[in-house]
């Protein structure tokens, strides 16, 4: 008589269960802890051009994409051909670029702004009115809606 050993039925339908309710509940966390990264990822990206952005202001020359070394990221909608930076004559203005192409889909369309004062002073700021599923709890730390 041999004996057979291995699960039944029941243990098995019991662990396939176990394993969809830990699905559950860690899906929607992941998706979340992706969406925080990403913005972190995009404003870290963006504030990266401060500092040539300061040279050419300091300089009074024009900020151009070239000039500051503008490398369009995967998450945003960016490209070579349009400006992320806008120098105005009392010393103020922006580095903006929108959230898209590969970035989460509760992030699409989402602007990030970093905007300068006169008196050279930086604020992280970003609108996500085109960013259909924008929570709160993606604002990085340090900005402002």
């Amino acid at each position: 008589m041999t004996k057979h050993t291995g699960f039944t039925l029941i243990e098995l339908m019991i662990g396939v269960a176990i394993i969809g309710i830990l699905a559950v509940i860690a899906i929607p966390s992941y998706q979340i802890y992706i969406a925080k990264t990403q913005v972190n990822r995009a404003v870290t990206e963006l504030s990266a051009y401060r500092a040539p952005f300061e040279e050419r202001a300091g300089a009074n020359e024009s900020v151009t994409n070239a000039s500051i070394g503008y490398a369009p990221s995967n998450l945003t909608t960016g490209s070579q051909a349009v400006d992320i930076a806008s120098l105005n004559p009392d010393g103020s203005g922006q580095l903006q670029v929108t959230m898209g192409d590969t970035a989460h889909p509760n992030l699409a369309g989402l602007i990030l702004r970093f905007d300068r004062s006169s008196a050279g002073t930086w604020e992280c700021v970003l609108d996500a009115g085109a960013a259909a599923g924008w929570k709160e709890s993606y604002l990085p730390p340090g900005c402002r809606l």
